[in-house]
């Protein structure tokens, strides 16, 4: 069995799963037991057999590849890929990652110090080397409304600065999903991600999830990758609108009523005084003013593919 299942989802970005899947097995020791399991959240034909022809050369029994017949966003390709598993820890990568160090070993060693810590998350930088933020506040009203910055100010220690590069553990609010990993158990004990979030906000969530049971997230700088921010997303308008929805689901979720409409009424205000002088932000501002209804999301307007 291993000790450790690293799942990534592949969306129309085959290159970058093939170099993502080679600097894990080229970092990673050889004495850590771990597996790879990738979804392909209904890629092209074409990205798909390239992946699914890398993924057969290779011949490796740590090496799997699953398809989705619909594209089934993050959390739930996620999940799709953790149903393959059994290993006692697992760590969740975007596909646009590279390991710079033993990172796997790295963050499963800290999680075995203290069984509090509910995940933990590595440094990340650019392509060019440079620093990258790797935490977050969680997002909440006051987040939306007043900003990063000012609650760093009010209270640095509640929320440590983002643009500071750490030399040591620190317990944040939590980690980017773009590489987290986290006990079985206390995955599961949360419910794991939540499947209504299309794409967006999933770490928040299920760290928000993690705190109410009194388990940390903690950024373990020790641990390096190079992450090549938004390789298969982009920032078309269906995307930032995709953000909104999972941004006002978030709220309503977490925060009950009064959070979801304080943050309603901020974003209201904000794209419907914006979109008089950007027309670009119309369509937000369309989206915003219906609630930004899950029935808008990507997830309910796209077909079957054949697997």
């Amino acid at each position: 069995m291993s000790d450790v299942a690293v799942i990534l989802i592949n969306y129309n970005s085959s290159h970058h799963t093939i170099s993502c899947v080679e600097s894990i097995f080229s970092k990673t020791n050889t004495k850590l037991h771990f597996e790879i399991i990738i979804t392909d959240n209904c890629s092209e034909t074409e990205d798909f057999n390239t992946l699914k022809k890398f993924v057969n050369k290779q011949s490796n029994p740590k090496l799997k590849l699953y398809r989705s017949p619909t594209n089934i966003g993050f959390g739930g390709g996620n999940m799709h890929g953790y149903q393959y598993t059994n290993a006692p820890y697992v760590a969740f990568v975007n596909n646009d990652t590279l390991f710079l160090n033993d990172c796997l070993s790295i963050l499963k060693k800290y999680l075995e110090t203290d069984d509090a810590i509910g995940v933990v998350g590595g440094q990340a930088f650019k392509e060019n080397g440079d620093f990258m933020i790797s935490l977050d506040h969680f997002a909440s009203p006051m987040r939306e409304i007043l900003g990063r910055s000012f609650l760093e100010f009010i209270n640095p220690k509640k929320y440590p600065k983002r643009k500071k590069a750490y030399l040591k553990p620190i317990t944040v609010n939590f980690v980017p999903g773009s590489f987290m990993m986290l006990r079985r158990k206390d995955f599961e004990s949360v419910g794991g991600f939540d499947r209504q979030i299309f794409l967006y906000y999933e770490e928040t969530d299920l760290c928000l999830r993690l705190k109410k049971i009194n388990k940390s997230a903690v950024l373990v700088p020790e641990a390096k990758f190079t992450h090549l921010h938004g390789a298969s997303t982009g920032k078309s308008i269906p995307i930032k609108k995709e953000l909104k929805i999972s941004l006002l689901y978030i709220m309503k979720k977490h925060y009950g009523n009064w959070g979801y409409f304080s943050v309603f009424a901020f974003l209201l205000i904000k794209y419907g005084m914006s979109s008089i002088i950007k027309s670009k932000n119309r369509p937000l501002f369309s989206l915003i003013l219906k609630g930004a209804p899950m029935s808008e999301s990507l997830q309910y307007k796209q077909s079957l593919k054949e697997v």
